[in-house]
């Protein structure tokens, strides 16, 4: 079968799937400082949602090998109204690879993803959990709902990224959607069907249709500290997401193709005009070292491009596995045992 089905965790009942519960999962990297402070309001969330809708939370953290005593604060969390679990992976594998770690380990039905650093306001997630349990949206992402405290080049960036990741692609990845979003049971369990390691989870998230819904809001600040992600990380992170879900620049490097064989094909038209008609000769070394240098950078940038590509092929050909876990502890809300297990060293 060249499908897969997940119908069998949609429910009839709209409210049904609250009783399978919520999974929030954190990645964190560096965020000691604040870990407590941001815990003590998912705790506060999670007795919200219990008794609006009865619905059991647990959350958790995914220790991207943090370098400060993050892992150390979120050993001593307390399970307040909700179960934790901490997953320390054994070094940085980035981003995409602790939110697929925390997908992995997520016990309840619907998985929400946001972000360690305070900028994700928990008060929010209300709403979010509101338009999958009562309008029965399977996917509920959030979206900046403007950049106007952002310079121009970043603007264009964006802009440019999401023109080209959806040039050409039938399933449209919303621009200035984020990873702070809320997948259904079932959307869930599509996700966890995808088998590719270069993960872009925007647009994953998005391929996978059913019912989604967008939400626009403000980011608040950092609650300390500055973002990790500069303009090399960022770029890094766009090329990662055009080789992964779009063929854009393959094309890109096919219309240059014909666009330079075609402003050859003038030239040497002018170069026969001149010579036959004007009985003028053309110099040669000049017109034919700018033809060459031209060309040649045109080949290096294609070859470049094409070896991105080779080079997801070649990672997902050796089918490592996406992360390590060093160390996993679950604390539950009725009980103030951890069940630490470190023997668990692997995950795909």
């Amino acid at each position: 079968m060249l499908g897969a089905g997940v119908s069998d965790l949609s429910g009839g009942d709209l409210r049904a799937p609250a009783a399978q519960g919520l999974s929030i999962v954190v990645p964190v990297f560096n965020e000691a400082v604040g870990l407590s402070r941001l815990h003590d309001r998912l705790s506060a969330l999670a007795e919200s949602l219990k008794e609006r809708y009865g619905l059991a939370c647990e959350v958790v953290y995914i220790d991207d090998g943090s370098t400060d005593g993050t892992l150390d604060v979120a050993r001593g969390l307390i399970p307040d109204h909700l179960d934790v679990q901490v997953v320390s992976l054994s070094r940085n594998f980035g981003k995409e690879a602790a939110l697929m770690a925390g997908l992995d380990h997520a016990r309840r039905g619907a998985v929400l993803f946001m972000d360690g650093d305070g900028q994700h306001a928990p008060e929010l997630v209300q709403r979010l959990v509101s338009h999958w349990i009562d309008d029965g949206f399977d996917v509920v992402y959030t979206a900046k709902a403007n950049r106007d405290n952002e310079s121009t080049l970043r603007r264009f960036g964006v802009r440019t990224f999401y023109t080209l990741i959806n040039w050409g692609n039938r399933q449209k990845i919303p621009e200035d959607a984020g990873d702070f979003r809320l997948l259904s049971p079932r959307a869930a369990a599509a996700l966890r069907q995808l088998p590719e390691r270069n993960r872009f989870f925007k647009g994953l998230a998005s391929w996978i249709g059913f019912r989604q819904i967008r939400v626009d809001y403000e980011p608040d600040a950092r609650a300390h500290g500055v973002t990790t992600f500069n303009a090399g990380r960022l770029l890094g992170l766009s090329i990662e997401g055009l080789t992964s879900f779009s063929v854009a620049p393959l094309r890109i490097a096919s219309l240059l193709g014909l666009l330079l064989a075609f402003v050859a094909f003038l030239f040497g038209l002018s170069i026969l005009w001149e010579t036959i008609i004007d009985g003028k000769s053309v110099p040669g070394y000049p017109s034919l070292v700018v033809g060459l240098m031209t060309i040649g950078g045109v080949q290096l940038v294609m070859i470049g491009v094409v070896g991105e590509y080779i080079g997801k092929i070649l990672s997902e050909i050796k089918a490592r596995p996406i992360y390590f876990v060093a160390e996993h502890s679950i604390k539950s809300v009725d009980s103030t045992s951890a069940l630490d297990n470190p023997s668990r060293t692997a995950a795909e």
